[in-house]
């Protein structure tokens, strides 16, 4: 079992960086891989709006099945293009192979756990099926004013939210916040661990906690930033959308900037993930070498 590095509080901007690194050094093979998650994505989404209810539930379960082993594939071929090769489309399979499926869909249970665990202590907080009917009641009026397209009456919302129990509401946000965190940390380096070291999911989900506690200040350098970047590709991925929009229709822009999106953030966070788990918690070996150093240079990104 590998031991956790300490890394500094700017690993976590070396990671963000390594991830776009990577992607420039073989942008059509990575992209590539992205817009087949995309295209993928889209088509399941299309044929459970189209199929009858209980398939379309099917295909959704299906495709959520899917995310963690498309993850998976993603890291396999970030590592291949790290370390000389090339990434091909077949790797995005690599999730599934040698046994490491069950353990990558491990990721999807403390979701499920977090979201029915959230759900009931909400059910219970606003008061039983009488306060969560109520408060479907005042988010259903809140809805219709914003869609009315008239100017909302701050005196009517809040009369609305009055009859709502906020103090106990605001505490299931805050531990709902405090919930997401904790997902985050323990399934930030979980996928790299299982593609790599041949760990268990409990183990790896274990061993991402720990790591991402002891490197906070890192993890919180890379989220900031991943935001910053994020908001910054979404805006370039925009502006090209508005230029196909204005000559080929709206509905061909708006799949463009999805599988442009797609092409970009999918191999970058990959990337950027794949660094995390190679300094934090790789062992040193010929076949694990060290995370790739950045030129130190931020608005290189």
């Amino acid at each position: 079992m590998s031991e956790i590095h300490k890394v500094p509080a700017s690993a976590g901007a070396d990671w963000l960086l390594t991830g776009f690194g990577l992607l420039k050094r073989a942008p059509l093979a990575l992209g590539s891989l992205g817009v087949l998650w995309g295209v993928g994505t889209s088509l399941v989404l299309s044929l459970a709006m189209l199929a009858p209810a209980s398939l379309g539930l099917v295909l959704q379960f299906l495709l959520i099945l899917a995310g963690p082993l498309f993850m998976g594939g993603m890291l396999w071929a970030i590592r291949e293009v790290d370390q000389g090769r090339h990434a091909r489309p077949v790797h995005l399979l690599q999730g599934v192979q040698e046994g490491r499926a069950p353990h990558l869909l491990v990721a999807l249970m403390p979701q499920l756990i977090a979201a029915l665990v959230l759900g009931a202590l909400l059910f219970v907080l606003v008061g039983g099926p009488a306060g969560f009917q109520q408060l479907s009641d005042v988010m259903l009026k809140i809805n219709e004013i914003s869609q009315s397209g008239v100017q909302p009456d701050p005196a009517q919302i809040e009369t609305l939210v009055a009859t709502l129990p906020a103090g106990r509401i605001l505490l299931w946000m805050v531990l709902m916040l405090v919930t997401f965190a904790a997902l985050t940390l323990a399934l930030f380096v979980m996928p790299p661990q299982v593609m790599f070291e041949n760990r268990t999911g409990v183990q790896a989900l274990r061993q991402s906690l720990r790591a991402s506690i002891h490197n906070l200040p890192a993890m919180l350098v890379f989220f900031v930033l991943a935001f910053i970047a994020i908001f910054a590709i979404y805006f370039a991925v925009m502006i090209v959308a508005l230029i196909i929009g204005m000559i080929a229709g709206q509905a061909a822009a708006l799949a463009v900037a999805q599988l442009l999106l797609m092409a970009v953030l999918m191999p970058v966070f990959a990337g950027a993930v794949y660094a995390a788990w190679k300094q934090m918690l790789a062992p040193t070996t010929a076949d694990t070498p060290s995370a790739p150093t950045s030129s130190g240079h931020v608005f290189e990104a």
